[in-house]
C-alpha cells in the first residue's frame, strides 16, 4: 500500500540549486486546518478528505468527528487516500495504533453515501495495486491496509483487547481457554456495543489502563511470569489528554465540555472545564518550562512520579483525588449549567472554570502532600532509631 502510496515526506534541499519538497500534514495540523471551517462532524471528514487528497500526509493516522448528532471516524491509507464511517449510536470504537476498520460498505460508499465515504479512486487503487488479500467475497479493510506485526501484540491489540474486556464483560469472553479474544488477537472488533451506557469516567479508566485484574499489570505485587509483558494505555511520557463532550439537554453555547488532564493518566484526575470561552484560567493555561505547583501540567506531573514507585501505598489516596475532582466537577457543571440556563448569560461559564479550578488546585495539593509523604516514608536511606 505504502509502496502504491507513500506518504509525503519532507524532503531538505541539499544544495542551493535545488528546493526544498514539502511535507504532507500530520497530527501536528489536522485541528488547526479542519476545526476551524466545519459545523458538523460529516463535513469535517469531507474537508480533511480535500486536504489529504491535495496535499497527502507523512503519517498513518485515525480521526474521530463528532457533533450533537454523530460520530464518523476517518482513517488515511498510504500518502493521499482515506476512509471513513460513520459510528452507529449504540456503538463504541477501541482502535489503538494501527488500522482498525474491519468493514466497510463500498456500495454505500459509492452510492447513498449514508454511512460510508472513502477516496473516489479506492476500488482502483486496490484493484490495480493488487492489495486485496480478502478471502471468500468479503471485504475487511484491515486485511488490505492493516498490520498483523509482532510488535502489534505487545504495541497495540492488548489495548484494544482490554477495552473490549471492560466495555463487554458479559456480551464476549476475554479470558481463559476458551477466550474469543486474547491479547494478542488480530480481529479484535473496531467497534462493539458496551454492555451499559459509557460515561466520561469509564473514558477515563480506559484511557488509565495498564491491565488491572490481568497478569499483565506491571504493578501486581506478585510475579505472574507475565507481568509488564504489554505496552499499558496509561504510559509515563503522556503529556495531555482530554474527553471532548457534547451534550444534550443544554442550551447550545454550553453544549460542549472539554474533560482536561495532564500527565500520566494513571495517576491523574480529569478536570471538566467549558470551551466557548476567550481564555482558560492561569492554573491551565500558564504552562512553565520549570517544573511548578502553580500549574496543573507540573503538579500532575509530580503525583505521577512520586506515586509510581510506591503504587500498592499510593493508589488509594490516587482514587480518592480522581473521584474527587470528578465529583466535585460534576457539581459545578450542574450548578453552573443551570445558573446559565436559567439566566442567559453564558459568559458565567469564566467564572464556572475560575471555580472549577480552584476547586481541582485544591484537590491537587492534598494530593500531592499525600504522596509525597508515603514517598518519603519509602526512601532507601531510612532507619528506624529515632536520631536527627
Amino acid at each position: 500500500m505504502l509502496a502504491a502510496d507513500p506518504l509525503v515526506e519532507y524532503r531538505e534541499a541539499k544544495s542551493r540549486r535545488e528546493k526544498d519538497v514539502p511535507g504532507g500534514i500530520g497530527e501536528e495540523d489536522i485541528v488547526v486546518l479542519v476545526l476551524p471551517y466545519i459545523r458538523s462532524a460529516r463535513e469535517g471528514v469531507l474537508r480533511l478528505a480535500s486536504l489529504l487528497e491535495r496535499y497527502g500526509t507523512y503519517e498513518s493516522n485515525g480521526i474521530a468527528f463528532n457533533d450533537e448528532n454523530e460520530v464518523w471516524w476517518l482513517e488515511t491509507i498510504g500518502g493521499h487516500h482515506w476512509m471513513a464511517r460513520r459510528v452507529p449510536d449504540d456503538r463504541v470504537v477501541i482502535n489503538p495504533n494501527q488500522f482498525g476498520m474491519d468493514g466497510f460498505d463500498l456500495e454505500d460508499a459509492f452510492g447513498a453515501q449514508k454511512a460510508h465515504l472513502c477516496s473516489k479512486d479506492l476500488r482502483e487503487f486496490i484493484a490495480e495495486n493488487d492489495l486485496d488479500l480478502n478471502q471468500g467475497g468479503a471485504f475487511n479493510p484491515r486485511d488490505i491496509f492493516g498490520s498483523r506485526r509482532d510488535m502489534d501484540h505487545v504495541y497495540n491489540t492488548p489495548r484494544a483487547w482490554f477495552m473490549g474486556r471492560y466495555l463487554t464483560p458479559e456480551s464476549h469472553r476475554w479470558d481463559g481457554p476458551d477466550a474469543e479474544f486474547t491479547p494478542e488477537s488480530d480481529n479484535i472488533p473496531w467497534s462493539l456495543v458496551p454492555d451499559r451506557k459509557v460515561a466520561v469516567e469509564d473514558v477515563h479508566y480506559l484511557l488509565s489502563g495498564h491491565y488491572q485484574g490481568t497478569p499483565y499489570n506491571p504493578y501486581t505485587s506478585h510475579d505472574t511470569g507475565k507481568r509488564g509483558m504489554y505496552r499499558s494505555i496509561g504510559i509515563n511520557r503522556t503529556g495531555v489528554t482530554s474527553v471532548c463532550q457534547i451534550r444534550s439537554g443544554v442550551p447550545e453555547a454550553i453544549r460542549g465540555l472539554e474533560w482536561i488532564c495532564f500527565g500520566s493518566t494513571t495517576f491523574s484526575a480529569m478536570l471538566p472545564v467549558y470551551p466557548n470561552v476567550p481564555k482558560l484560567p492561569d492554573y491551565l493555561s500558564k504552562v512553565t518550562l520549570d517544573v511548578s505547583t502553580e500549574n496543573l501540567y507540573w503538579s500532575s506531573r509530580l503525583i505521577g512520579a512520586l506515586a509510581d514507585p510506591n503504587f500498592a501505598a499510593s493508589i488509594q489516596n490516587i482514587e480518592r483525588y480522581q473521584d474527587a475532582v470528578a465529583i466535585r466537577g460534576r457539581q459545578l457543571v450542574r450548578e453552573y449549567d443551570r445558573k446559565m440556563a436559567e439566566s442567559g448569560d453564558y459568559g458565567l461559564a469564566q467564572a464556572a472554570n475560575r471555580e472549577l479550578c480552584a476547586m481541582c488546585r485544591e484537590e491537587t495539593v492534598n494530593a500531592l502532600n499525600k504522596v509525597l509523604q508515603t514517598a518519603s516514608e519509602h526512601m532507601k536511606n531510612g532507619y528506624n532509631l529515632a536520631d536527627n
